[in-house]
């Protein structure tokens, strides 16, 4: 059965697979590396634009996104063709990481803005120095509140292969818009024409009022505004596809 499963898809599903059995076992300093962080932490490394997709933090988490993958990438893969696919994945990627991190580098400004209105010095912090607070005690505690949620934009890594595998369910829904599928809570089958709008507004609430519960849902917006456009263009010249 895996074996008639197109390709991209297959090699994709396998790789995520061996990564996180790999950084599994070899634990948290390989996902240090791998993961991706905020493009102006001292934890960022340009590879992890790439490597982040292929990083899951638990078994369900990559249960999850290579079900879903599996649910749909085959369609895709043999609508699309092979290098338009990729192309749709890696890109739907990137535009995840793009959006999550834009969001994040608003959230970074407004801290330190706040930061360095009480007097501490947000570069020097970026940079990998040593903390300095100033001030007296109460400034002290807000300047320490300020930076727990700094710290956590910085030194919280994105990990998961979910706002590619968006950008495909995105894709999917704009080439196959009255396709229905069942999802949990739902008795009945829904096209996917109305789910996804559904599923992009809670993910745009989630992502911007702070409360996705550690789950990236910017990253999900992102991949599948990515997906979206890409398929809206390339559906005017579906014919000329393999």
């Amino acid at each position: 059965m895996f074996n008639n499963i197109p390709p991209i898809t297959r090699n994709i599903i396998i790789i995520n697979v061996i990564v996180f059995i790999v950084t599994s076992l070899m634990g948290n300093q390989v996902i240090g590396y791998l993961a991706g962080f905020y493009p102006f932490s001292p934890f960022f490394h340009s590879w992890q634009v790439i490597t982040h997709m292929f990083m899951h933090g638990s078994i369900m988490h990559i249960l999850f996104n290579m079900m879903t993958l599996f649910s749909f990438g085959p369609i895709l893969e043999q609508t699309l063709g092979e290098k338009k696919y990729l192309i749709l994945y890696f890109l739907s990627g990137l535009g995840a990481f793009f959006l999550f991190n834009l969001w994040n580098f608003v959230e970074v400004q407004q801290l330190s803005s706040e930061l360095q209105q009480l007097g501490f010095n947000v570069d020097a912090y970026l940079s990998g120095a040593s903390v300095q607070f100033a001030g007296n005690a109460d400034a002290v505690l807000k300047q320490k509140e300020l930076l727990e949620s700094l710290k956590a934009i910085v030194a919280t890594p994105m990990v998961g292969a979910s706002g590619a595998i968006f950008g495909v369910v995105a894709a999917f829904a704009t080439l196959y818009p009255d396709s229905k599928i069942g999802i949990m809570f739902i008795p009945v089958p829904i096209k996917v024409k109305y789910l996804l709008p559904i599923v992009i507004v809670i993910s745009v609430y989630l992502g911007i009022s702070g409360n996705g519960g550690g789950i990236a849902h910017l990253a999900h917006v992102g991949g599948a505004l990515v997906g979206w456009l890409l398929a809206r263009n390339w559906k005017k010249y579906l014919y000329r596809f393999n």
